[in-house]
């Protein structure tokens, strides 16, 4: 058996002025792997991006559903149940019927879990500035707003 052909780059083409570097997914997924690197170093090593962001908008909005929960952290269903259970199990979270409609559950932080947030909110903010660092403070507001756009 040969060994396969490794195939040539082509840059015949108007096509080739494409360079993966240059797309804005790509810079995105780099950028989030830079801010997902500095926010394991700063962040309990239990508390994921998605976990704290589940934590956070909970002492944000207060108690609410688990659906409205997924939409307000942008996770799909599957996922935020995945989250959820797994404050539940770390106990920083908690779930009961919704007394508005017992089909629904409405979840909310238990006391450990408002006080692992309210411990974490400085070491948050400075994962945001650690982020934003290479950037002025005009980028950096220039960047926020139009991420905003994006989103």
């Amino acid at each position: 058996m040969s060994a396969p052909r490794l195939r040539k780059s082509v840059r015949a083409t108007p096509v080739a002025h494409y360079r993966l570097d240059d797309q804005v997914g790509f810079m995105l997924r780099r950028v989030s792997q830079r801010h997902v690197a500095i926010f394991a170093r700063h962040m309990d090593k239990d508390i994921t991006p998605t976990r704290w962001a589940t934590l956070a908008k909970l002492y944000e909005e207060g108690p609410t559903t688990q659906n409205r929960l997924g939409r307000l952290t942008a996770m799909d269903a599957a996922t935020i149940k995945g989250v959820v259970d797994r404050l539940i199990k770390r106990h920083l979270i908690e779930t009961r019927a919704d007394p508005e409609d017992g089909r629904r559950r409405v979840v909310a932080l238990t006391e450990a879990g408002q006080t692992l947030v309210e411990r974490s909110l400085a070491h948050a903010s400075a994962i945001s500035r650690k982020t934003l660092e290479p950037l002025s403070s005009r980028e950096q507001a220039v960047l926020l707003e139009l991420l905003r756009k994006l989103a």
